[in-house]
């Protein structure tokens, strides 16, 4: 593939447009290119919705920024069974487009949405029930939880259209057409961008919906995009037709998927409960550290979402080409993908480790929680370069159907590692936030160790899904 800035410029367009590509053969660094366009750029948008609602919120003051933080973490489950199922799904039609199955892919799809529908009713239910509760249990004060807890039942009420771009969007790209995922994560984050403002402050004919009406424009943007994914899946575009697919549940093979999907499940819910743990440790020290906190972390996503991209086409590369018989190029494309993550997130995290203020002041001027939040955005940013290749790692092992090794390193790195030394360097040694942004990295760069000593083991090049 030649490196000129314009057979780059024409890769991108090609590649933004949507142009199939076959995936198993032919040069593999064009290969990964074409992939890694559209999903970074489909994760570029996820991004920006991820700092946009905390910059409009950021108007109302810590309250009203802990309230989305706590309420993100209650989210995160709902986002380790989209995830989930996601890969779960990922991988088996992946494999099912390697082995020139195109039906048998369709038909999979389907059960998968039927499967996600049914879950996120569970979630659902308590949500717009018990929101008030939840925030207590998370340690939430009076004000958030008597105030605030709209914010939350919406945004857990409204889990369904999570589930379903995530699940969604896991058809497109590991059909081979990361672009329809781009287009639609696009629609809906522009949805919301425009919308939070309106709602949130009232502007115009709009209501002041304050807090709760940055969850009313995730949820209507989140919505609509889900409605363009399921034409898009009617009319049949790409590799991917539900027009003749039997809409009846089956159940075999939705047992089938939630067999695959449940390693990885495990996983994601065993990273993003610690997530919750680690919230509800921040919590014990008020609504300014659990502000600064949350401002962190949404820039921290802000930057680590496009680099999941990268590693989704790794997945994609790997489930694919283990379809059609070839291990030593899946190989080949998580090593490949792996450096440029590291490359890229090194360079990102040296500058979030220099200059904090520059990227802390622009969701807040509250001195206090700008202390917190620079701390922990030096802190955490300095493990980027194992965060980069570990997740191209556990993302290879997940496309290629090995959801249950990652789920066991996730227990040793976030239940036996993370949470207690977290609790112990915060509380026991009072480092409070300190302790808690250390562990970490801590966890997070083992967790990279273990996985780059599962994937060279070359156990998962025999899975079979």
């Amino acid at each position: 593939m030649k490196y000129s800035i314009g057979h780059i410029a024409k890769g991108v367009v090609k590649a933004i447009r949507g142009e199939e590509t076959e995936y198993t053969e032919g040069s593999l660094k064009k290969a990964i290119f074409y992939l890694s366009v559209p999903m970074v750029l489909e994760m570029i948008m996820e991004s920006v919705f991820a700092v946009a609602d905390i910059y409009f919120v950021g108007k109302l003051g810590s309250d009203a920024i802990a309230t989305v933080g706590i309420t993100e973490s209650l989210i995160t489950i709902v986002y380790a069974l989209g995830i989930g199922l996601s890969t779960g799904v990922a991988a088996m039609v992946s494999r099912r487009i390697g082995e020139k199955k195109p039906d048998e892919a369709s038909h999979t799809a389907w059960q998968s949405i039927i499967t996600g529908v049914v879950v996120s009713l569970f979630i659902a239910i308590p949500g717009v029930l018990l929101p008030g509760k939840l925030l207590q249990l998370m340690g939430a004060n009076a004000v958030i939880v008597e105030q605030m807890s709209g914010y939350t039942a919406i945004m857990l009420g409204g889990n369904i259209s999570i589930m379903m771009l995530f699940i969604i969007n896991a058809i497109f790209r590991s059909a081979g057409n990361p672009v329809l995922s781009m287009l639609v994560l696009w629609f809906a984050n522009i949805i919301n961008i425009v919308l939070d403002p309106l709602l949130i402050f009232g502007i115009g004919p709009f209501p002041e919906l304050g807090v709760a009406g940055a969850a009313v424009a995730t949820n209507i943007g989140r919505g609509l995009a889900v409605i363009l994914q399921l034409v898009i899946l009617i009319k049949g575009v790409g590799k991917i037709k539900l027009k003749s697919v039997r809409l009846a549940p089956d159940f075999s093979l939705i047992w089938k998927l939630i067999k695959l999907a449940s390693g990885s499940v495990s996983q994601y819910i065993v990273a993003t409960s610690s997530w919750v743990l680690l919230m509800r440790i921040m919590t014990y020290y008020g609504s300014e550290m659990v502000a600064g906190y949350t401002i962190a972390i949404r820039i921290i996503i802000f930057t680590l979402l496009p680099a999941f991209g990268i590693a989704n086409a790794a997945s994609t590369l790997v489930g694919q080409n283990l379809g059609a018989q070839q291990p030593e190029r899946a190989e080949k494309s998580v090593w490949f993908t792996g450096r440029l993550n590291v490359i890229i997130l090194s360079a990102v995290g040296l500058m979030y480790v220099l200059f904090p203020r520059l990227f802390i002041g622009i969701f807040t001027d509250d001195p206090v929680v700008s202390m917190y939040g620079i701390s922990g955005l030096q802190i955490i940013s300095i493990g980027f370069v194992s965060y980069g290749f570990g997740m191209v790692l556990v993302h290879a092992l997940n496309g290629a159907g090995d959801t249950r090794t990652p789920f066991f390193i996730n227990v040793v790195c976030f239940w036996l590692i993370e949470i207690p030394l977290a609790y112990f360097l915060a509380r026991v040694l009072n480092w409070q936030h300190t302790g808690i942004f250390i562990s970490i990295i801590l966890a997070e760069s083992l967790m990279t160790l273990l996985a780059f000593l599962t994937f060279r083991s070359g156990k998962w090049k025999l899975k079979s899904v």
